[in-house]
C-alpha cells in the first residue's frame, strides 16, 4: 500500500501537480488531497490503485523494505503522442 508522503515524493520527482496528477489518474482532486494527507485520512482503495498506476506508468518504483519506503524515478515516460512512422518505402 502506498503512503501519501510517497505519492507526494513521486509527484515531486516528476514535476507534478496535484491537478495534473488528478486529471491523469482520474480522481476528484479531494481524494488525492485526503491521499497525501499527513492525517492519513480514509481513502477509497481504488483511488489509491489510480494513482499508483498513473505514477508507475510515468516512471516511478515504489520501494518498501524492511528499512523504510520510498519512491524512484526509473525512466522519463514518454509522451502519449508520438509522431507516426512513415512506413519505409521498398525499391523495385
Amino acid at each position: 500500500m502506498i503512503t501519501g508522503r510517497q505519492v507526494r515524493a513521486a509527484r515531486a520527482l516528476l514535476n507534478w501537480k496535484q491537478e495534473m496528477l488528478a486529471e491523469k489518474a482520474l480522481v476528484a482532486l479531494t481524494a488525492l488531497k485526503r491521499l497525501e494527507s499527513e492525517r492519513q485520512l480514509q481513502v477509497h482503495e481504488g483511488t489509491r490503485d489510480q494513482v499508483r498506476r498513473v505514477l508507475e506508468a510515468a516512471g516511478i518504483l515504489f520501494v518498501e523494505s524492511d528499512r523504510g519506503r520510498g519512491v524512484m524515478l526509473l525512466h522519463e515516460a514518454e509522451p502519449a503522442t508520438r509522431p507516426a512512422r512513415r512506413p519505409a518505402t521498398l525499391k523495385r
